[in-house]
């Protein structure tokens, strides 16, 4: 297929169509296929952030309906914990064997009785968490996300390789069961995709389609569960064969992009600077939103140089926490640092990018984004720092009036 040559400002425009069309819950996983999710707290955790650029009048867990009453999502390992639709689970089948993390089936190992023992408690008692099993015993590893005691261990081990899945969550914590009781039999019962090659092809088109511009050597995180690189490569030529992938150059860069095939009227639509009503909405984007998961490329398209400090060491951070980067029209415009607390959003740092001078629109934007975001958090109330300049700080004050 021949290879396209777009304007980054093109590009710009095609992915904030891509990202930023308002939709609904199925919507977001139509056009995206995974959502990243982290339990970090500050505003709602990552795939809410996620939801609230795209979904309007979307609130703070309003996706647990459609994944734990109406069963149309579910807790998968895939770059990373996500939330994927149901109807993954017969194609996710070597993620759960051959790509769960070492140390999940090191833990299993060392202690083999222990599953047994936790699905005969699940068959007797029903969902579970590790607040209801008796191993509290800490781990050494003091790192991971995955929780310091035995008990929680053992679950995350056994959720990773598929043999418990999460069944609903309380006040963030998963309740766990035997997959069969989770997983509709429609899908359930579906024959398993065990083909390695067709397998790679369908994980790594994912992966294009949850950024909708993406190169093939982007960091290495986000190919997780895709293979080596030479198994990669390998598969995204038999992809671009198959006209499902086409291949993209931006400004003349030596990087090559690849999109979906599929997507290329929406890129057509946005050759010319058309304006659109919703491009001139302002949006607080999640840390691990998937168009921020290529840094580099965010870095050539846009001109913006993001990094989630979230782990660094205070003294090392530039920013601060838990900065979420704010997007207008085409391109990212400031960056937030806030928490919510007791219903009240505290607003401790804004940044407009060195380039940027607010005008009225772009104020006006901004005060019906925090407006929205109050309404996002179900927050009664705004604290907005006196260290933010005065107009930014009346503008922001304005979304509780």
């Amino acid at each position: 297929m021949a290879m396209l040559h777009i304007s980054r400002e093109h590009a710009r425009r095609f992915l904030t169509a891509y990202h930023f069309q308002p939709t609904d819950l199925p919507g977001v996983f139509e056009r995206l296929g995974t959502v990243q999710y982290d339990p970090l707290n500050p505003v709602g955790r990552n795939p809410d952030l996620v939801f609230q650029a795209r979904i309007p009048g979307y609130q703070i867990d309003d996706w647990q309906h459609l994944a734990y009453t109406k069963r149309l999502l579910y807790d998968a390992w895939d770059k990373q914990a996500c939330l994927v639709p149901i109807s993954d689970w017969p194609l996710r089948a070597m993620v759960r064997e051959s790509y769960r993390p070492y140390h999940d089936r090191e833990i299993l190992g060392l202690d083999p009785e222990t599953p047994e023992r936790i699905l005969a408690e699940m068959d007797a008692r029903g969902p579970l968490s590790s607040l209801e099993l008796d191993d509290h015993s800490r781990m050494a590893d003091k790192n991971s996300w995955y929780g310091l005691t035995k008990a929680k261990r053992a679950l995350r081990s056994m959720w990773v390789c598929g043999m418990i899945l999460t069944h609903h969550r309380r006040n963030g914590r998963h309740y766990y069961d035997r997959p069969e009781r989770v997983i509709p039999d429609a899908h359930f019962q579906t024959p398993l995709l065990d083909n390695a090659d067709a397998f790679h092809r369908w994980i790594i088109g994912r992966r294009f389609q949850a950024v909708g511009l993406l190169r093939p050597n982007a960091e290495a995180a986000i190919w997780s569960a895709c293979g080596s690189s030479s198994i990669r490569k390998a598969a995204i030529a038999q992809l671009v064969a198959d006209g499902i992938l086409t291949p993209v150059q931006v400004d003349e860069k030596a990087w090559t992009y690849y999109l979906l095939t599929s997507a290329l009227p929406l890129l057509e639509s946005t050759s010319t600077a058309t304006e659109h009503a919703n491009e001139a909405e302002m949006r607080f984007i999640a840390p691990l939103d998937s168009i921020l998961w290529d840094r580099k490329s965010i870095e050539h398209i846009f001109g913006f140089d993001y990094i989630w400090e979230v782990y660094k060491p205070e003294h090392l951070r530039r920013w601060g926490y838990y900065v979420l980067p704010v997007f207008y029209r085409d391109r990212f415009v400031a960056r937030i640092d806030s928490r919510l607390e007791k219903g009240v959003w505290t607003i401790n740092k804004w940044w407009w990018e060195s380039d940027v001078k607010p005008d009225a629109s772009m104020r006006a934007a901004l005060k019906r984004a925090s407006r929205k975001f109050m309404h996002y958090l179900n927050a009664h109330d705004i604290i907005v720092s006196e260290a933010i300049d005065s107009k930014t700080r009346a503008v922001l004050l304005s979304g509780k009036k």
